[in-house]
C-alpha cells in the first residue's frame, strides 16, 4: 500500500509579487526550488499565514538568487507582497518505508534567505 507523505516544505517564505495577469502557478527562485528538492512544474499546496487561504498550483522557475516568491494568476487574489506563505509538495511512499521517510524542510528569513534546513 502507498501512503501520501510530505516530500518538501518551504516555510515562512515572503511573497515578493502578485500578478493577476499571469496564467497561473507560483514562481520560486531557482535556488529555493533546488534546496527544497522540488521540481519545475511540480504540484504544490500553499498556505498563506496572513489570511489562512490555501491553494494548489505548480512551481515555475524564477531567477536564481532573487528570492522570488510570486503568486500568479487567480491566486494573486489570495495574497499580497509581504505575506508569509508555506509551500509544500508530497510524494507516495510504500507503507513499509514510511517510518524511515523524512521530508526536506527549509525555513526562510529576511529576503527569503535560508535560515534553517532539515531532512537533507
Amino acid at each position: 500500500m502507498l501512503v501520501h507523505l510530505l516530500k518538501s516544505k518551504i516555510h515562512r517564505a515572503t511573497v515578493t509579487a502578485a500578478s493577476v495577469d499571469y496564467e497561473g502557478s507560483l514562481t520560486l527562485a531557482e535556488d529555493l526550488i533546488e534546496e527544497a528538492r522540488m521540481h519545475p512544474y511540480e504540484r504544490i499546496l500553499c498556505s498563506n499565514m496572513a489570511n489562512g487561504a490555501r491553494w494548489e498550483t505548480y512551481v515555475i522557475k524564477g531567477p536564481r538568487g532573487s528570492g522570488a516568491v510570486e503568486l500568479n494568476g487567480a491566486v494573486a487574489h489570495l495574497g499580497k507582497p509581504g505575506d508569509r506563505v508555506t509551500i509544500m509538495s508530497f510524494t507516495e511512499v510504500d507503507s513499509a518505508q514510511a517510518a524511515d521517510h523524512h521530508p526536506t524542510v527549509i525555513v526562510l528569513g529576511a529576503g527569503n534567505q535560508i535560515v534553517n534546513r532539515r531532512g537533507l
